[in-house]
């Protein structure tokens, strides 16, 4: 019989009355409680699960109160930490090295001193798996947001040799799956095409597209000229361009009560993060517009949605992201969105209906600027259908609701 990670033939299979409404024990292992796009979709799994009913515990390998989501603070499920005592990188090397031993550590934890789960839901790191299935009595549902493999550097022979090992690993636990659950069609392709002996068994991830809280962005919103980019402070986040593009849109004399607001996650503890922060700061300087470029870091949900509420547009700007939770929160707040022809955005953001897709260029991305810029009609127009959308296709409920049913099929399948 061919092997397939949508468990039960699909999350529309039926079962035994008694297994719909059952209250299962859910764990859920992830390896940074922090602020991101994972984070958020994570936190997000865990809420919709125990508002189904179900007795969720989170387990990771850090969290600080002072920089997470509130819910993990205050919410409906208790976060327990193992392991924060080991190194995330040795002299900022061996990264993912560290990584698998921190949430290895978080693993043999809630083997030995946890009873038994009904579903352990893995997020990012399936290094876990083998060692969880030794509780026969669980179903292991993997979230995959993106094959670990593609996003790290294989430049040099020594690192090709170092990331060997590790690719090969991380092929192999992913496998090991009851379930596996990507966050886009797109990274449903990339799956199959990295993943080959994988998807020569027969094994097909199921999408499970990350939602929003429409309900949180009910406050008055205005459309004042500031441009918005959230993002992590991140390289790949290809946050130059949001500067580049608005220095380029205020190149012409015009427009000089413009600015952009650049916000988002940012860890002191790491490296890259703080570089990066520098480097766009002095891009900003280079560019002209260091009087009209305002960076704010790891700002809380609240200080989010007022960044949302009043700016005129969101600048997405990462190419070939894999899902992309912002434009969804951009959309949900009534705002347009300017976001790369690439990835996920091409599934969620409608071009020219609730924003604009445009090739990752400076030129492309002030062009769709300036169109909103000079059509205030537009923007208002392109505001509500990007709510619409979002209410119609990505709401919380709409995730919660195929969440569970991949949760109760897959423990349905253990108990044929």
């Amino acid at each position: 019989m061919e092997e397939m990670a949508v468990a039960g033939g699909g999350v529309g299979g039926s079962s035994p009355s008694g297994t719909k409404t059952k209250k299962l024990k859910v764990a859920v292992i992830h390896p940074d409680l922090g602020i991101g796009g994972a984070e958020r979709l994570i936190v997000d799994a865990a809420c919709e699960l125990a508002s189904h009913g179900h007795d969720v515990h989170v387990f990771t390998s850090h969290h600080d109160k002072n920089r997470c989501f509130e819910e993990t603070a205050s919410g409906p499920f208790p976060v327990t930490v193992y392991g924060d005592f080991l190194p995330r990188h040795v002299f900022y090397h061996f990264h993912a090295v560290c990584a698998y031993l921190r949430c290895i550590f978080v693993a043999l934890c809630v083997l030995l001193w946890w009873h038994s789960f009904d579903v352990i839901l893995v997020d990012q790191v399936s290094v876990v798996i083998p060692l969880l299935k030794l509780k026969a009595s669980s179903k292991i549902v993997f979230y995959c947001h993106f094959p670990d493999l593609l996003l790290a550097q294989h430049t040099t022979m020594l690192r090709r040799l170092y990331r060997k090992p590790i690719d090969m690993i991380e092929e192999y636990t992913t496998g090991m799956a009851d379930l596996i659950l990507v966050n886009s069609k797109f990274t449903a392709a990339t799956f199959a095409r990295t993943f080959r002996a994988v998807h020569a068994r027969g094994i097909e991830p199921g999408v499970l597209y990350p939602a929003v809280s429409v309900e949180q962005f009910h406050e008055p919103h205005a459309y004042k000229l500031n441009f918005l980019s959230i993002n992590r402070f991140e390289r790949k986040k290809n946050l130059d361009l949001a500067i580049s593009a608005f220095a380029l849109l205020r190149s012409g004399g015009a427009l000089q009560d413009a600015t952009l607001t650049v916000a988002g996650g940012y860890d002191k503890r790491l490296k890259e993060n703080v570089d990066y922060l520098e480097e766009l700061k002095r891009l900003a300087v280079t560019e002209g517009v260091s009087g009209q470029v305002k960076f704010v870091t790891s700002c809380s949900t609240s200080e989010r949605n007022e960044l949302l509420s009043n700016c005129l547009c969101v600048l997405y700007t990462p190419k070939d992201e894999h899902f992309g939770i912002v434009p969804l929160e951009a959309m949900a707040a009534r705002k347009p969105v300017i976001a790369c022809n690439s990835g996920g955005p091409v599934e969620t953001v409608v071009n020219e209906v609730t924003g604009f897709l445009c090739d990752p260029s400076p030129t492309e991305f002030s062009k769709a600027m300036l169109k909103l810029v000079n059509d205030p009609d537009l923007v208002v127009r392109m505001g509500k259908q990007a709510r619409d959308h979002v209410v119609q296709k990505f709401s919380t409920k709409t995730f919660g609701d195929l969440l569970n049913s991949y949760v109760l099929n897959v423990y349905h399948e253990r108990m044929e």
